[in-house]
């Protein structure tokens, strides 16, 4: 999109046309979007049953597969839609399936046990993500981010073998501090502190509070409950069995980062994908940033959207985040239309092609798009 066509779309006419979508939306919530949740919840407790319940025989690729799906699916088709207030306005639905309970206190480790904290996900994801989409505010610019291998001397073999090993961890290496970081930064502004030193040693130290907080709050518990506490529950079928419950654990989770990552990190990137230097104004603007920031991937059936995590309906999402996701694929063709109305980029690509692209900007072969540059 060039500048001057950028320039001309009129967002007082654009923010009109998505409200009025949005205001369908509303609309037509009820119990048949909460029904739709607990059948994605049910499909990731059944991909777990599978996984465990075959973890024991032998060490293999199939159970790990399994209870990576469930994990997977917990955050991304249940914790994500539930802490985004996806189904606080559905009238009848259970407390603990509304943002003000769901995975609070103990109820965590029932609700979505996670190396990341439910406090720290909504600050980093639903606060600073969303409403500072492709700004340097964003704290999951991935271009931002990975300028220290962008401007690298490493050998570009060497940048795409980097970028391989970090698929494999990268919600305990980026996610997990990086939600801890924002989260102490927040508290400090609201206590009213000075702006807390933040570096990377200081992330996983124990001698600062963030440092503190990932470890007790963070990778303990959850290393604790995923590989010493579940294998445990094997031993009545002996140690050997414990053991091959906690290696296909530890598989597991590298796929469950694999997959999560293939998923998440390309919806904001690409060299067709626009980063903004400035801050925006008003809903139209807004509206244009989400569209122009984001990408979908293929829609269609629930299994294709619960493979995708949901998250293959991106533009809407970061156009109505407190959606539930029942309400994406009637919103898709809708919104698809109002900016073929208003001749605005609609992405939508399979996510292979859209992670081949993600990868090339993180190694520095490509570079986002810039509305002062294009």
């Amino acid at each position: 999109m060039s500048i001057n066509s950028y320039n001309n779309v009129d967002r007082e006419a654009l923010a009109k046309d998505l409200n009025e979508i949005h205001r369908e939306l509303i609309a037509r919530m009820g119990n048949e979007d909460f029904t739709h949740l607990t059948k994605m919840e049910r499909w990731g407790k059944i991909c777990s049953v599978i996984g465990y319940g075959t973890a024991w025989i032998i060490p293999n690729p199939i159970s790990a597969f399994f209870i990576s799906l469930g994990s997977y699916t917990r955050w991304t088709s249940l914790t994500h839609p539930v802490v985004h207030k996806g189904y606080d306005k559905i009238s009848g639905v259970p407390e603990r399936y509304t943002s003000k309970s769901f995975a609070r206190g103990w109820r965590r480790f029932l609700d979505w046990p996670d190396w990341i904290t439910p406090a720290g996900w909504h600050q980093e994801h639903d606060v600073l993500h969303h409403y500072n989409l492709g700004e340097s505010l964003d704290p999951d610019h991935l271009q931002h981010n990975m300028e220290w291998l962008r401007q690298s001397k490493v050998p570009m073999f060497l940048r795409f073998i980097i970028v391989i090993g970090f698929t494999a961890l990268w919600k305990i290496l980026y996610y997990t501090p990086r939600t801890h970081k924002e989260l102490r930064l927040s508290s400090a502004r609201q206590q009213g502190e000075s702006t807390p030193e933040m570096t990377r040693s200081g992330a996983w130290s124990l001698f600062t509070q963030q440092g503190r907080a990932l470890w007790f709050q963070s990778l303990l518990p959850y290393f604790g409950m995923r590989f010493i506490l579940i294998p445990l529950l094997f031993i009545p079928l002996g140690t050997v069995a414990a053991f091959n419950v906690m290696i296909n654990s530890l598989i597991a989770e590298a796929f469950t980062n694999m997959h999560s990552f293939l998923v998440i990190v390309p919806n904001h990137a690409g060299d067709d994908v626009m980063m903004f230097e400035e801050k925006g104004k008003g809903r139209g603007e807004f509206y244009l940033r989400q569209i122009l920031g984001s990408v979908n991937y293929k829609t269609g059936t629930d299994f294709n959207d619960f493979m995708h995590g949901w998250l293959n309906y991106q533009i809407e999402h970061h156009l109505w985040p407190d959606l539930p996701l029942n309400q994406y694929p009637y919103a898709q063709p809708k919104v698809a239309a109002v900016c073929k109305k208003h001749g605005i980029p609609y992405r939508q690509q399979s996510v292979f092609k859209r992670l081949l692209k993600a990868v090339d900007i993180m190694v520095g072969r490509t570079s986002m798009l810039k509305p002062q540059l294009t």
